[in-house]
Order: C-alpha cells, then sequence, then structure tokens
C-alpha cells in the first residue's frame, strides 16, 4: 500500500509540474494577482523561518537557536558566501549553548 501512495504522490508531482509549461500560453494571470501571489511566497518563507528559528515542537527553542539566527542572516544580508552564513550561525548557536545559554 506504501508503494501504491508513493506512485500515486509522484504521478501528481510530476503531473503538477508539467502543468505549469504547458498551460503557460492558456493562461493569463493579472499582474496584481502575480504580484500578491509574490507576496505571499515572501510571506509563507518569513512564517517558516520564524516558526523554525522560535519554536521547538510547540514550545520556546530557547535563544541560543534565535540568536545563531540573527547571525546567519545579518551575514546573508551582508552577501558573504552560504558556507561562512551557514558556519557562522551554527558556531553561534554552539558557543551560547556551551556557555549555558538555553
Amino acid at each position: 500500500m506504501t508503494w501504491v501512495a508513493i506512485a500515486a504522490l509522484a504521478l501528481g508531482t510530476y503531473a503538477m509540474r508539467l502543468a505549469g509549461p504547458l498551460l503557460r500560453s492558456r493562461v493569463t494571470v493579472p499582474a496584481a494577482v502575480e504580484r500578491y501571489l509574490s507576496l505571499a511566497a515572501v510571506a509563507l518563507l518569513a512564517a517558516l523561518v520564524a516558526t523554525a528559528a522560535l519554536l521547538k515542537g510547540a514550545e520556546f527553542a530557547g535563544w541560543a537557536r534565535p540568536a545563531g539566527v540573527l547571525v546567519g542572516a545579518v551575514l546573508a544580508w551582508r552577501k558573504l558566501p552560504f558556507v561562512v552564513v551557514v558556519m557562522a550561525a551554527a558556531a553561534t548557536t554552539a558557543l551560547l549553548r556551551l556557555l549555558g545559554v538555553p
């Protein structure tokens, strides 16, 4: 039964990905709708980052994780290489946890 579900999801995903190029010339979306869709994508990404940075399960994750995310965000904003951003964020979180910050 699991393989049937996996196959159905794979086919559905492929169909959705194929529908974009096939229907692009047939469906027109107003410029206002395109703008709202791009804003919705940004809002969804911001909500995902906020929940991942602040929560562990249903509880507050402590101050070390948000501090690491903040360091990473600042370095990414300064356009540093991705590896540097990730390493600095992880090091900040690890150092704060080593110092006893939850």
